[in-house]
């Protein structure tokens, strides 16, 4: 497979990952805003969501797979969404032991935004995350039609 190719696929990877984010967002809001569930269960929720939205995405556009053992596939893909979410869980109880403040004070100033820092830190852990689960797929979910 070439760099192009390798290219064209991660473009369609991070549409996919972007209707996944909002997805994502939007069950996490649910879960911790209106349902008061905590802060990581909340996340492990709405990560799970997002990766089963993602799963058919990818198979139907990203990588075109006609993988008759669809259900093979989608644990493998749930594998590396779990190795995904187990990073991106990380990155969150990473940043509360670096920037206990940011959790005390519950927003940060952008400008003159306030933004709750606990979304600030889902972003960055969405972005690690996601190159994680783009060469995760390709490589072992998707090698099929890598």
């Amino acid at each position: 497979m070439g760099l192009r190719s390798i290219i064209g696929k991660f473009l369609k990877f991070g549409v996919v990952g972007a209707s996944g984010m909002v997805v994502d967002f939007g069950v996490l809001y649910v879960m911790r805003e209106l349902v008061g569930l905590p802060d990581l269960l909340s996340n492990a929720i709405s990560f799970t969501a997002a990766a089963s939205s993602n799963y058919v995405l990818n198979r139907v556009w990203t990588f075109r797979s006609h993988e008759r053992q669809v259900g093979v596939e989608y644990m493998k893909f749930l594998l590396v969404s779990v190795v995904g979410l187990g990073i991106n869980t990380g990155v969150l109880m990473l940043s509360r032991l670096l920037w206990p403040e940011a959790y005390e004070t519950g927003s940060v100033t952008l400008a003159s935004l306030r933004i709750d820092d606990f979304y600030l830190f889902k972003l960055l852990a969405i972005a690690i995350t996601t190159l994680w689960n783009f060469f995760g797929n390709m490589i072992f979910t998707f090698k099929h039609k890598a």
